[in-house]
């Protein structure tokens, strides 16, 4: 079992925008999932952890690496898709794996032959192996993205938003993939996505601005809401006065009609039903707060 402690993480860029604010996290083996609108400092988060960039101040700790001071020491535990897997379009799958053991040191031929064999089993590419990965749909390209973060047998794999502009045939595929390798090791997955949480994770944290505004389980978070949720469905020309008028958390297309989610702690009247809240009651609920 590993730990990932977080403790007061800080970074803010050279040109004002505070990408980290206080960042305080704890995590163990598990799918966890970082959920929060774009720019809400994920993918810095993501990218300092992967010692791409380096933080102000605070500390990060796996188990007893100290990863803002010895990102060598990261780079052996760790496994990272980023948000845009680069590939090289011109060689086959099995090539473009081999490619990446020997970067992470996989120096015995026959060693990297099974590795590579093993892993293509493992995201279900074996019988495409030999094909060019510029032929790949988008779930493919992101099974071997998820082929090359597993090699050298990672403590720690971290996933950004993995499955933006996928099917839902291959987000299917690539969630039972994720749940199957997040039985073994920490995985953070960052995401925007708020089924990707709901379907995957048994903890999460949402962050906006550049700080963690909800660390808990889903269960937890929807508990907080239950009876608070009301909603109704209006007319497009309506939306203005009602959110003057209520405390609106969100609103989306129901048959071609704005249906509004509002929080209230009792029931605000006027035709207002009570609504079972979700996950995404949760994010515009949080994310609302911080920007109030």
């Amino acid at each position: 079992m590993s730990l990932l402690k977080i403790t007061n993480l800080n970074k803010t860029y050279p040109n004002g925008t505070q990408a980290l604010v206080d960042v305080n996290l704890e995590l163990s083996n598990g799918m966890f999932g970082l959920l929060g609108p774009n720019g809400a400092g994920k993918s810095s988060l993501m990218r300092t952890l992967a010692t791409l960039q380096e933080a102000d101040s605070g500390s990060a700790f796996l188990d007893d690496i100290d990863m803002l001071n010895n990102p060598q020491a990261v780079r052996q535990t760790l496994g990272y898709l980023p948000q845009e897997f680069g590939v090289y379009p011109r060689i086959t799958a099995a090539q473009l794996l081999d490619h990446l053991c020997i970067l992470k040191g996989v120096a015995n031929k026959n060693e990297r032959r099974e590795l590579v064999d093993y892993l293509l089993q493992k995201v279900n590419l074996y019988e495409e192996r030999n094909k060019s990965v510029k032929g790949f749909s988008g779930g493919m390209k992101q099974r071997v993205g998820i082929a090359q973060a597993l090699i050298g047998n990672p403590q720690l794999i971290i996933v950004d938003e993995p499955t933006a502009g996928l099917d839902p045939g291959e987000r299917n595929r690539f969630h039972n993939l994720l749940a199957e390798v997040g039985e073994e090791v920490i995985v953070i997955l960052s995401t925007h996505i708020v089924d990707d949480v709901k379907e995957l994770c048994t903890h999460m944290a949402i962050m906006n601005l550049g700080r963690i505004v909800y660390n808990g389980t889903p269960a937890d978070a929807l508990s907080e809401l239950n009876g608070k949720v009301w909603r109704k469905t209006i007319e497009r020309s309506e939306k203005e006065a009602y959110q003057s008028a209520y405390h609106v958390i969100s609103d989306k297309m129901v048959a071609g009609r704005p249906q509004i989610h509002v929080l209230s702690e009792v029931n605000p009247g006027n035709d207002f039903e009570e609504s079972e809240p979700d996950l995404e009651d949760v994010f515009f609920t949080h994310i609302h707060a911080l920007q109030a």
